[in-house]
Parts: structure tokens; sequence; C-alpha cells
């Protein structure tokens, strides 16, 4: 099952790069500007409410989710460097339940350095990849009273993924690119706290050992970032994160991948559609899913 999904997923990602690559050649052309920066910025809410009375079932909630996605590119004679920050922290509150309830909580930042290769489309390169959370996670559940409790699982660097490696990275405009490291150290760190509880065993939290709060990887990783525009004021943008473990199991293959579709009504109203996958064998035996639509407000900067 994961390698019917990991498959379909990459099909659909490859497919999505070269059909974007070869409908928008005039963004390869390199451009005259040294740094270019592309942002946006989305607040979203939803509400239901029910009073009493109404008959046909329902339970009065909100959520609300903010978004922040910003692109800074440099290009200047053969060298390239791109960056790219994303925050993305949502929450539920539903009636009658003690605690708040994240939906979304995520915090990274991409940034890859490129000379070019003669006049061609390819780069050596070198990348960093940090990845943590905003908030602290919570498993829900009930006492013996049946009163709601909550049992915190993670929190802001625990765990933080980073990763940093050299390769090569192809790149047609800044909107279409992806970087090959055959070489890349990954680090993953957490709070002791996590690792010392009743009963832990080693790779219990992220693949840490008992006690241990820092656990290091060499292996390889493929990362690809593909931006279009699907129709007027619709944009969609893909990000996609393959890692596989040159010391352990290196036929399990990390996934992380992104689409972010958004749909502007006009400059400050939008739609937006998050689906995101991750497969990550040392947190979780199958694919952590979780999607997220919303109409809120939008600000492009």
């Amino acid at each position: 099952m994961r390698l019917h999904y990991f498959l379909s997923s990459s099909f659909f990602f490859i497919a999505t790069l070269f059909a974007s690559a070869q409908s928008d050649d005039s963004k390869s052309t390199k451009k005259d500007t040294t740094w270019t920066t592309d942002g946006n910025f989305q607040f979203l809410i939803n509400q239901a409410a029910f009073n009493s009375e109404w008959q046909g079932g329902g339970t009065s909630n909100y959520s609300a989710n903010v978004v922040v996605n910003y692109d800074i590119n440099y290009n200047k004679g053969k060298y390239t460097w791109d960056t790219k920050f994303l925050g993305d922290y949502g929450i539920n509150k539903t009636k009658d339940q003690e605690f708040n309830r994240k939906t979304n909580d995520r915090l990274e930042i991409n940034s890859t350095v490129g000379r070019q290769i003669d006049e061609t489309k390819w780069y050596t390169s070198a990348f960093v990849n940090f990845r943590t959370q905003f908030d602290s996670g919570y498993m829900f559940g009930e006492d013996a009273d049946g009163n709601e409790t909550r049992t915190l699982r993670t929190q802001l660097m625990s765990p933080a993924f980073t990763q940093l490696g050299l390769g090569a990275l192809w790149k047609h405009s800044d909107d279409i690119r992806v970087n090959i490291s055959p070489v890349t150290g990954r680090i993953i760190t957490a709070n002791s706290k996590f690792t010392t509880t009743q009963g832990y065993e080693d790779g219990d939290f992220f693949g840490l050992d008992q006690g241990e709060n820092i656990r290091t990887e060499f292996g390889a990783s493929v990362n690809a970032f593909v931006k279009f525009k699907l129709m007027e004021n619709i944009t969609v943008g893909n990000v996609l994160g393959l890692y596989s473990n040159y010391l352990e199991d290196l036929q399990n293959v990390d996934i992380d991948y992104t689409l972010n579709l958004v749909m502007s009504v006009n400059k400050y109203i939008s739609a937006n559609f998050t689906f995101q996958a991750i497969y990550d064998d040392n947190a979780v035996q199958g694919f952590q899913v979780r999607e997220v639509l919303g109409v809120g407000f939008n600000y492009n900067f």
C-alpha cells in the first residue's frame, strides 16, 4: 500500500513538473533583478453555531488557521540561491470540549544555493532544510470519571529535523526546481523527557534511543518545488521531499508531499486548500495525512 501511494504521488508530481516546464519556458530566462521575493499571508476561519432548539443535530464549533508562505530568490551570473519559508498553524474549538485542538502546525525553512554548470539548467548545489512545529501536540482521552484528558506528545523543537547536503540542482525557473543530494546528513533532536518515559524502548520517539536527545543519520535526499497558475486567480504549489537513510532500513523512503491550492476572489479574499501526506516509519507505521479547506483574508507581499 505504501508503494502504491508513493508511485502514484511521484507520477503525479513528475507529470506536473514537466507539464509546467514545457508550458512556461519564458520563465527560464535569467532575470536582470538580483533579488526577487514572493509571499502570501492567509487567515482562514470557519464557524458553525446551533441553538438548543435545533433538531437537525450538530455541535457549535469554530476553527481558525494562519498560513504564511514566503519565497526569496537570488540570481546573478552563474549563482542562484532559493529560500522558502512555510508557516502553518490552526486550532479548533468544539462546544463542551475542555481543550482546544490543533488542526495544523508546521514550521519549515528550505534553502538551496547553486553554481551553474556551463550554460545548462544544472547547478552544483548545497542545501539546508529545517522542520519543526510551533506549539505542543497532545493525545486526548478520558479519565475514569469521564473528564477529558490530554497527554503531551510533541512540542516546539521536539522533534526538530535538520538536513544538510551536497548534490546537483536542476532549475528551470524560480518556480520549478529539483535538488538531488546523494550526500545528506540529517539530525533529529528532541527534549530528553520524551525518551525517558516509563517503558520507553529505543526508537519509540522518531527513532531516538532511550534517554537520548539527538539522532544522526546519513543518506540521500530529493527535494522538488513546482508552482504554477492553473487558471486565472488559481495558483497551485507543490513541495516534495524524499529521504533515505544509508545506515538503517535503506529501502524505507521518508516522504513529505504538500499541495497548496490558492483561489483568489480578489486582493484580500481567497479560498485555500492544503493537502499534506507524510510517511516516516520512525514516527508511525503508515501515512500521516491532513487536509485543510477554508475561506478567509489573503494578502500578497
